[in-house]
């Protein structure tokens, strides 16, 4: 495996704020930063560009927390507080993989200089270009978008081959195999199937920006070490979306 070449130069990896929780209720899981750490420097290793879109659900899921805790919150109150969760998150991560000698850069939509960098296009990809992973937090900066919609966004304007979609399973089925024994798996999906058939792969939004820029998605499990680099190899795991 070592010998063999990525079929990705840049990627833009899609973890959500419940990978980062691992078993708790909540939070962050400090053992499951550092595994994605470790799957990351594999692929460094490879010389892949890397980026990171992070959820923020871990910590605050925006109007679901404010239905299941019974407040009165306008969307765009609550998804600004889901985009914050998001900064967080990325100051975490960029924690544990700067301790392990990558250096790192948190990009944010919404300016707080004293804490990240705010998202310029051109620095991000000059920070890509000079082998720094780069985080990509506060979603796109604006209410009613999900960081789903974020990760295709930024994804076309670094130029990234591809969005690695991290998930508990491992790809795309027609219900969820874990409530439906029965679920198909799917091993390779078009854009248009996704929007048809309203798979949860991502929001319909993030999908229809993949589909007029004909930037490939690839669902994987990412509880499974080594699946990251995996799938930058080239190997057929998880679904493929294009």
């Amino acid at each position: 495996m070592g010998s063999r070449k990525p079929v990705y130069k840049r990627i833009v990896l899609k973890l959500s704020g419940e990978a980062l929780q691992g078993k708790k209720e909540h939070g962050i899981d400090h053992a499951v930063l550092v595994s994605i750490a470790h799957q990351i420097r594999e692929i460094r290793e490879l010389r892949v560009d890397v980026a990171i879109v992070l959820g923020g659900g871990n910590i605050f899921r925006g109007q679901e927390n404010t239905a299941s805790l019974g407040l009165d919150m306008d969307r765009s109150v609550a998804d600004y507080m889901g985009m914050l969760a998001t900064v967080i998150n990325g100051l975490a991560l960029q924690n544990v993989l700067e301790k392990m000698d990558m250096p790192t850069r948190v990009m944010t939509a919404i300016e707080m200089q004293r804490v990240a960098e705010p998202y310029i296009r051109r620095r991000a990809i000059r920070h890509l270009e000079k082998g720094r992973i780069v985080i990509f937090a506060a979603g796109t900066g604006n209410p009613y978008f999900t960081t789903d919609t974020a990760a295709a966004l930024r994804a076309m304007e670094v130029q990234a081959d591809a969005i690695l979609k991290a998930t508990k399973v491992d790809g795309v089925y027609s219900a969820d195999p874990l409530k439906v024994s029965g679920a198909r798996k799917f091993e390779k999906l078009k854009y248009i199937d996704v929007l048809k058939k309203r798979l949860r792969v991502m929001d319909a939004t993030a999908v229809s920006l993949c589909m007029d820029n004909k930037l490939p998605i690839v669902v994987f499990n990412l509880t499974k070490k080594g699946n990251i680099k995996r799938v930058v190899l080239g190997e057929k795991i998880g679904t493929i979306v294009d």
